[in-house]
């Protein structure tokens, strides 16, 4: 019970002070992971889990299914189709290319990892989070288009991304195990196939049956976002029973969903709010306390560089070859490959990652993806507020007809503008 008071105690102080910070570079995650260090096995000790514990399970699975089935729901597809050159860009041209470069960099630095999993590694740490570079999607200095760009490829990279860590840890698993590619293969046939075709008939039917029912008035407000989240619940347990990957039915449902019942989406990111925002923070303290913490000490040359790359040029050279011929400006560029913070999915994934991959391997990649994750929450915590303040000055008188000026539909963050 003294977890749960920790966590208690650190969400009701940085309440109280929660005002003040958000006029600082200090962010949420940078509070709650401090806490969790200080108070973890790495410090004081007083948060006696461990990464096995059935609670510590059943939070990863929670944020990980709300993070993905509520980012799939918030993009308007049908918006982001007349806006989609910035987010097609970084993900039809960067992602690819930042996994095929974290390859070949922890191939080159990690010499006992397998190609697999060496893009296993660089699969893990593709995604981003917005909700680490706050100040930046929510700075309504800065040009719309700049804002949503981002904030657009955030909602879906995480989303592509479990299908791709899915088929390489398969691969990875079946080069090391005497079971060979026969079984693995079938493993991730069905973890894909089950995982796809669950969120496809749980979020068009229940999107479906809740708009008709919604618009007969024949569902109570409140009740609107409560049968939202029972479809994402429901995706995921049915892929899971028929031993899909919940977390590929979470996020398509979200997409369906989306697609059909778009008027019953309105209210559920305000409704989601509060509750992403507890589990985020939870889960950024549990990471400092069972994961970072125990890890502190296991710091070596080739992870500390690795974890520089992954946040630079992994993520920067191919975000600028992405965005070429896009006529922005370089400083533009660069900020958007900068502002590609490693949070949550990451996180989430190298716990995945870790429950199913039994290899010897196994520790080096969540220990890379650890200390890139722990970098990333203070790097792009201190450095999102005055960068985007920098960038948004230099644009303000900048002529309508420039690319990042180009006017386009907002669309919901994961926390509301102010």
């Amino acid at each position: 019970m003294g977890e749960v008071l920790i966590v208690a105690v650190s969400l009701y102080a940085f309440a109280m002070v929660s005002g003040r910070l958000s006029m600082s570079p200090v962010t949420a995650p940078m509070v709650f992971t401090t806490i969790g260090l200080i108070v973890g096995t790495g410090g004081l000790g007083w948060f006696d889990l461990d990464l096995e514990a059935v609670s510590v399970s059943i939070l990863v699975e929670a944020t990980l299914v709300l993070v993905l089935f509520t980012d799939a729901i918030r993009i308007d597809l049908r918006t982001l189709r007349h806006q989609a050159t910035f987010p097609a860009r970084l993900l039809a041209i960067g992602l690819p290319l930042t996994i095929v470069f974290g390859t070949i960099v922890a191939v080159l630095l990690f010499d006992e990892l397998t190609w697999p999993e060496a893009a296993l590694v660089a699969a893990v740490l593709a995604p981003t989070d917005a909700a680490l570079g706050q100040a930046v999607v929510s700075n309504q200095r800065l040009p719309v288009r700049i804002r949503q760009g981002l904030n657009a490829e955030s909602g879906l990279n995480d989303g592509i991304m479990v299908s791709v860590v899915t088929v390489l840890l398969g691969i990875a698993a079946a080069e090391s195990q005497p079971s060979g590619y026969g079984v693995w293969g079938e493993f991730i046939i069905r973890q894909v196939g089950f995982g796809l075709l669950s969120g496809v008939v749980v979020g068009l039917a229940g999107g479906w049956i809740l708009h008709r029912r919604a618009v007969a008035n024949h569902v109570e407000g409140l009740y609107r976002p409560l049968a939202t989240l029972a479809v994402a619940a429901a995706a995921f347990t049915t892929a899971e029973l028929l031993e899909g990957n919940g977390f590929i039915a979470a996020f398509v449902a979200g997409l369906a969903f989306g697609h059909i019942a778009r008027e019953q989406c309105e209210g559920i990111s305000t409704f989601t709010q509060d509750e992403g925002e507890l589990l985020a923070s939870t889960s950024f303290l549990l990471f400092g306390a069972v994961v970072a913490g125990s890890l502190i000490d296991q710091l070596d040359w080739q992870v500390a560089l690795y974890a520089v790359a992954s946040l630079t040029i992994i993520r920067m050279v191919p975000a600028l070859i992405g965005m070429t011929g896009s006529g922005t400006l370089l400083e533009t560029r660069l900020f958007v490959g900068w502002f590609g913070p490693r949070g949550l999915a990451s996180i989430l994934f190298a716990l995945f990652v870790l429950e199913h991959l039994d290899n010897p391997n196994t520790p080096t990649i969540f220990l890379v993806a650890t200390w890139t994750v722990l970098g990333s929450i203070y790097a792009h915590g201190l450095t999102a507020s005055r960068w985007a303040g920098r960038l948004a000055a230099r644009l303000a008188d900048a002529p309508a007809t420039m690319p990042e000026m180009h006017p386009v539909e907002e669309m919901p963050t994961r926390r509301p503008l102010p």
